[in-house]
This record gives structure tokens, sequence and C-alpha cells, in this order.
């Protein structure tokens, strides 16, 4: 489907990619991994066609499709459904030289039509959009009544509609809640054809590619499987050539120790410098690159004596527009919740609400004395000034802070020296992202209020924000479509549906399954009991980073049952093949895996039973039995 051959790529100068070889078979599924910054999406713009390469081959088979989301979100007065009809333009075009088409000519479109299943087009349309979040209704009005966030998202379902032979995605979630990215992990890991995708959402990662590709010191290296499992061999790759750099430097110290003490002796001199010649040839382990370290430092205020929030039957919206009512809810302290529900429904309204940036049209909102909320919300990074630096930023908001200062302060949210004096618009999304988050935090709050804080952070920021979120003191009230940000970091689950919020009795995946198997808006579920709070119970920070390993190791667990019994299904099918009995050796074989698949199953079986009991130990508060 397509190779690349030792393909050089330089934008603005800068050298992205330096002799970098790929290979993408039809049908495959693969993500492009690597930092911020290292040329993804340049890459994705080459094999698309906008970008040539300086040295080197970019080959596709003839004839391929290649799609991708277009960069402006589409307006107009056509509807959602009308624009992802339109983008089949040989649909289109013939349904429009139907009406004027002689009667010869008219039975070759109409076969054509059969054959594209125009017919069913509409039909399809309209699922893609509903698993995007658009209802009947939206999928009727004009385009220019929605948001940017929402355009993109028919943008998206075009392109997906299209189903072209390479379809390259880059971030596909990014405008997307948490629904709308569960329903397009399941529909991306399905895709009929080839898929070349681009994306920071570990679970995505987890779920839908069958290979890695990894975009690391201007080369492409390609591993098999899904991300956890490109982790597990970079991890063992750096660490046999860590292991082979050093017996090779063990080596070259042999040799010059050799040739230093024997070069200048006659009966030694051949020797020496055969073993010269030896030193030259020897090619060198290349080093790993070591990426600076990514980290957050989220310092918590004093901590109010509880609750820090209580609301009673309050009702909050825009005007005369209620979006939630009856809210009766509080916060304490050690809470970590994590608002789901659709986008349209009230969350980032509900987030404003306790931030105080949105007063209450009716009931009582009591805050906790000393009460500091951090809030960061996407509409921050659009409030950036684009001329100045992040110093500048801070030095706005804190004019008697001491340069130094203000530098230790954009350090703790992983901006060094040098991005400490670059300009805004010069600033990756993620480091725009983690200026806007330390402007948000620069008195120390106690309560953090996150609104889709990971869209522009990479892997390795996402993961150093988990760490920062577990480690902080405050409570945590959490809106993300990053599924793994969530289970990690939050304890409860807030449903924000029907103009309610209310707690959802399940986890994630529950919340999964229930927006796979139905179609209708997002379930409201019964309210769930309130957790104990005696003194026995474990402090909210200790509990996280205790339960997120555990949760690790009970999902690794379950991914190794689900290949072994799937191994051992297809070794009983074998042996109850009656031909392989003509091979007693292969019959042996057979055996002999059947009986340690058993023995390995059984023994990943008690690794998750054991990883499960921990954790409802600590959930409950109850020791493990």
């Amino acid at each position: 489907m397509l190779d690349l051959v030792d393909v050089t790529l330089r934008v603005a100068g800068r050298p992205l990619l330096e002799g970098a070889s790929l290979h993408l078979p039809a049908g495959a599924r693969m993500a492009l991994v690597g930092r911020n910054g290292t040329g993804k999406t340049s890459l994705l713009r080459l094999i698309a066609g906008e970008l040539q390469p300086d040295a080197g081959t970019v080959r596709l088979q003839a004839g391929v499709r290649i799609g991708t989301v277009a960069q402006e979100a589409p307006g107009g007065a056509l509807t959602p459904l009308e624009a992802v009809l339109a983008a089949d333009r040989e649909r289109s075009a013939l349904l429009a030289e139907r009406e004027r088409a002689s009667p010869e000519r008219l039975v070759e479109i109409e076969e054509r039509l059969r054959t594209i299943g125009a017919g069913a087009a509409p039909a399809r349309a309209a699922r893609i959009l509903a698993g995007l979040g658009f209802d009947e209704a939206a999928r009727a009005r004009p385009l220019d009544t929605f948001s940017g966030g929402w355009r993109m998202r028919v943008a998206l379902a075009a392109v997906l509609f299209l189903e072209p032979d390479l379809l390259l995605l880059d971030e596909p979630t990014n405008h997307l809640d948490l629904e709308a990215a569960l329903w397009l992990e399941a529909h991306l890991a399905t895709y009929p054809r080839t898929l070349l995708l681009v994306s920071h959402d570990r679970d995505l990662l987890n779920r839908v590619p069958e290979r890695i590709c990894h975009l690391e010191g201007k080369k492409l290296q390609v591993y098999s499987g899904n991300y956890d499992a490109f982790e597990r061999q970079r991890a063992a790759k750096l660490e046999r050539d860590a292991k082979l750099r050093a017996r090779q430097e063990a080596e070259r110290a042999r040799i010059r120790a050799f040739v230093d003490r024997f070069r200048y002796k006659a009966s030694k001199a051949r020797q020496a410098q055969s073993r010269l010649k030896m030193l030259a040839r020897m090619e060198p382990v290349a080093q790993a690159l070591i990426e600076p370290e990514v980290r957050f430092d989220l310092p918590a205020g004093r901590i109010p004596a509880p609750p820090l929030i209580t609301l009673e039957q309050v009702r909050v919206g825009y005007g005369t527009k209620v979006v939630l009512d009856r809210l009766d809810l509080r916060i304490d302290p050690d809470d970590r919740i994590a608002l789901l529900g659709a986008n349209g429904n009230g969350k980032s309204t509900f987030a404003k609400l306790l931030a105080g940036r949105l007063p209450p049209m009716a009931g009582t909102i009591t805050r906790a004395r000393g009460l500091v909320v951090g809030f960061f919300a996407q509409h921050q990074l659009e409030e950036l000034d684009p001329e100045a630096t992040a110093l500048e930023h801070l030095a706005r908001r804190l004019p008697r802070e001491s340069e130094q200062a203000l530098r230790e302060r954009l350090a703790r949210f992983g901006l060094g020296q040098e991005r400490a004096t670059t300009r805004a618009r010069h600033l990756s999304g993620g480091e725009r992202s983690r200026l806007a988050l330390a402007l948000a935090c620069l008195e120390p709050p106690n309560l953090l209020i996150l609104d889709e804080p990971t869209n522009h952070l990479d892997i390795d920021s996402r993961e150093a924000l988990v760490e920062a979120l577990v480690a902080f003191e405050g409570a945590v009230v959490l809106i993300s479509h990053d599924r793994h940000l969530i289970e990690a970091t939050a304890d409860a689950l807030w449903l924000v549906a029907d103009g309610r919020v209310r707690p959802f009795d399940g986890d994630v995946e529950d919340y999964r399954r229930l927006l796979l198997e139905t179609s209708s808006p997002a379930p409201v579920a019964a309210p769930a009991p309130a957790p104990a709070r005696g003194p026995e119970r474990l402090g909210a920070a200790e509990r996280r980073s205790r339960l997120a390993p555990l949760r690790q190791r009970a999902r690794e667990a379950e991914k190794e049952i689900e290949t072994l019994v799937a191994r051992r299904a297809a070794i009983e099918q074998a042996l109850a093949d009656p031909a392989l009995y003509r091979d007693g050796a292969a019959v042996v074989a057979h055996r002999r895996e059947l009986a340690e698949l058993a023995e390995r199953i059984a023994a990943a079986e008690a690794r998750w039973l054991e990883a499960a009991a921990e954790i409802e130990a600590i959930e409950t508060g109850t020791p493990a039995s």
C-alpha cells in the first residue's frame, strides 16, 4: 500500500526525517507515535502529497484513495447530514445527472448507484453522525448554528463515510467528548481498509492499531502489537542495546590496551595493526535519545474543613435558558470526580458553576472559608497573548515576584529556561496548555477543576499529569475524553444528563458498555450510595497510588487470559482435525502446548483474582481475604 524509502524531510529548514523508511501493508491499522514536535503531522502531510520529500521516495499503490480530515471546519446552510453525503462527489454527481439523463445513460447511472451503495448512504451517514454525537434534530440543523468543534466532527464524519483506501487521522479525538471517543474507538477497531493514526490517547492506541510506528531521532521504527506491547518491546530493546553498548565499550578498551602495549614492538606490530582495523570496522551501537523529562507540580493550598462546596436545589443556565436543575450535591476535600455525559449536556456549565464563573439562577451554593479554585478550560488557550512570552504572562499577573521565582513556577509545569522566553504563538499546543495550567494555579488551589486538560498533551505529558493529580492533596473535578486519565485519577463518576448531575454507579468500562449497547442518549444511573467516610478510610492520594498499579495488573492479566484462551481454542480445533494425526510429532507438540497453556491460564487467572481482591479491599476498606 505505502512505502517510504530513505526519506529526508525538512520543514522551515528543520530536519524532521533523515533516511527514514516505512512499509505499511494494505489493510493494516498502524499508529504513529512520538513526542510533540518530532514531525508526526508533517509525515502525514507528506504521505497525503501536501509536502514533498527533500530526498528519498514515497511510493503509493496506483489508484489509492487517500482520506484526511479537512483542516477547516465546514460551514454554511448545509445540514450535517447533507455535508457528509456531499463528501461522496461521485454519488452527488450521479444523482444530479440522473435528473436529466437519457434513458440509455439512466440505466448506467442506476447500475453505478447500486454498485456504490448510494441507496443506503443516508442511513450510513446518519449512523456515523449519531456515533459522533449528532441526534436526529442536530443532523437537520444548518452547520452555521454549530460551534467550530462540532463542525470539525462533521469533517471527521465525512471522511469516515467515504471509507478511503488509506485513512490518515491526526488526533481525531481532540474535538470529541468521552462518549464520541468511545464510539470512534470501536469504529476504527473494525475499519475495513488501511489506517494510519496519530494519537496520544493511550486507550485508543491499545484498542485500534495492530502495529506502532515510533518516530524518534528522525527515524521510523515499527513494532508489532498495540501501545502497551510497543512500550514493553521498546524497553526491552533499550535494555539490550545498553548491554551491547557496554560489552562493545569493554571490547574497545581491551583492543586499545593491546594496541597501546604492542604497537611499537616488531613482533606484535602486525597484530596491533590488525586490531586497529578491527576497531575501525566496529559499528558503534547507537545511543538511545534521552528525552527531557516532562513533569507537573501541582501545589495544594491549605485544605479547609469539609465540605468544600454544597449545592442545594441549584439551577443554572444562560439568560432564561435552564441547562441544569435540582442540583443537590457536595464536594469534599478528598473527592476525585470525573464528569460523564455527551457534549451539550452541561458538563462545562457545571464546571463554571463550581468555579464561580457562572452564578446560579436559583438555589444555594455554600463554599468553604478559604476555598481556592484552580480552573482550567480549553478557551483559556485562546485568551493567551500570542506575542507575549510565558514569563511575561506570569509577570502580568504577579508583578511583585522576581524573575527567578516566576521561572521556578513555569518549571513546575514543564516549561524550562528556553520555553519560558518563547512567545506563546511559537509554543506547541501542549506547551500552551501547560502555561494555561500554570496561570490557573497562581494561588495554590485546594480544588482543581479541569475541562479537557489533555487535548494537546503527548503521552509522556499525560502520564506526568496523572502523577501530579494523584499526588495533589486537594479535590479534583475532571472533564476529559481520556479514559486512562479518568481511570487513574478519579474515584467517583458523576453523570450529566437530562438536566441533572447524579452519581453514576459503575466504572468507565460499565459506562462504555452502556453507550455501545444503546443508541439512545447517555443513560441516567440511580444515585450511588455515598462512600463511607470513617477514620479508617485510606487517604485519597494513597488510595489512588495503590489502586493504579493494581488496576493495570488486572488489565494485563485479562489481556493475557484472552490471548491464551484464543490460542487454546486454536489448538483444540487443530486436534479435532483427523488429518493432524498423520504426524505423531505434531500431535505430541500440540498436546504439550495445551498442557502448558492450561498452567499459564491458571496462573494468569490467579494474578487477576489476586489483583481484583486487593482492589476491592482498598475500595471498600476491608482487609483482603
